[in-house]
């Protein structure tokens, strides 16, 4: 079975580099425009692997998102990754106090992002 993997980002482009980064390496994407979108996304399908969550995003952001998920019993015990243009310390350490996992700095390496959720997920 392979990995599957929700990816939230608001920006058309990213999905579309993160979907093709993440099923070249065989993982099952499935993707959201913000957090809304990604909560509506995530109860419609079997409990994911990994998350992926960008940070600013309109209707629901990136850190609401991750405290939404992490109130969802299912759901608490998922690897969030945050995936943001954003690198300041206060904010790492905002959504590790949610309950991300860990947090990338985009523009992302598709190689270093697959090993990122190996390592998380596996």
């Amino acid at each position: 079975m392979s990995m599957q993997v929700l990816a939230v980002d608001d920006s058309k482009t990213m999905r579309d580099m993160l979907r093709l980064a993440l099923t070249s390496a065989g993982i099952e994407t499935h993707l959201a425009e913000d957090g809304v979108h990604g909560l509506e996304v995530l109860e419609g399908i079997d409990r994911p692997d990994a998350i992926i969550t960008d940070i600013n995003m309109p209707r629901m952001d990136g850190f609401g998102f991750i405290e939404a998920v992490r109130d969802l019993s299912d759901y608490r015990a998922i690897p969030i990754l945050v995936l943001s243009t954003e690198s300041a310390e206060n904010l790492k350490a905002r959504a590790r106090e949610g309950g991300a996992t860990g947090w990338i700095v985009k523009p992302f390496d598709p190689v270093n992002l697959v090993k990122a959720l190996n390592m998380v997920a596996g």
